[in-house]
């Protein structure tokens, strides 16, 4: 199958204002993600789909390849429908956050052959074990819920599974009880060209994740496991310790 990688990229940002164009380490957000998709082996390529000149011309600055999409599209996944609808020679989408600067290319190759591996599955992402009790208690820590087949049973903001009764080994066990989601997809395009047929979920509404509404409406979603979880930047503490890291790497 043929993949290729989407990254939706949008100018505003709430906490952290135009964070995709912030450059304190010699490059962009944007562009260190860009640079961090190139690692993948199994995508042919990478597409960013912006929503401002501004990000289309940053783009085209360090000879990447951008698309200017709806400025009014209400999600990423929207964006990677719009590049989909062109491209009827890609089976297989990897919708990749612009502001994952440090993602890796083992877990784009692995979301792409998770989806590849299950004839059903119409959506694949990516957990993570979780081994602190305080990110199970944080809502900004989505966690997903899988079957014994490992797909998706649920994802929440919410500690879930909740221990009726708390003990600390539960963080401890293998397979894990607790799982982060991670903000990477690999969509198949026939599913891609058929979102609007998906209303908006009562449970979307009430969580605030997109992913609820394809769940609640009986899309399966293969769901694989990766040791770690790379750090988005969504505040300037983010952006702070990503720089710190940076500079480590070239000193």
């Amino acid at each position: 199958m043929i993949g290729e990688i989407v990254i939706p990229a949008r100018l505003a940002s709430t906490r952290l204002p135009e964070k995709l164009l912030l450059s304190e380490t010699g490059k962009t957000v944007l562009e260190h993600t860009y640079r961090a998709c190139q690692n993948a082996k199994r995508p042919r390529g990478i597409t960013v789909a912006v929503d401002h000149i501004r990000l289309l011309n940053a783009v085209l600055a360090f000879g990447g390849r951008a698309q200017m999409t709806d400025v009014n599209a209400q999600s990423g996944t929207d964006r990677v429908a719009e590049i989909a609808r062109e491209r009827d020679d890609v089976d297989i989408f990897i919708n990749v956050q612009g502001d994952e600067p440090e993602i890796s290319g083992e877990s784009i190759d692995a979301v792409m052959q998770l989806l590849e591996s299950d004839p059903a599955a119409d959506i694949a992402t990516l957990g993570t074990p979780i081994r602190q009790r305080r990110d199970i208690e944080d809502p900004a820590c989505v966690k997903v819920v899988r079957r014994h087949d490992g797909t998706a049973l649920y994802f929440s903001r919410s500690v879930v599974p909740h221990p009726r009764t708390w003990d600390d080994s539960l963080l401890e066990q293998t397979p894990p009880n607790f799982i982060q989601h991670l903000g990477i997809y690999a969509y198949r395009r026939d599913f891609l060209l058929s979102l609007d047929q998906f209303p908006v979920s009562p449970l979307e509404q009430i969580e605030k994740l997109e992913q609820l509404r394809f769940l609640q409406a009986g899309c399966r979603i293969a769901v694989g496991l990766v040791d770690r979880s790379p750090r988005g930047i969504d505040t300037r503490d983010d952006y702070e310790s990503f720089k710190s890291r940076c500079l480590e790497k070239t000193a």
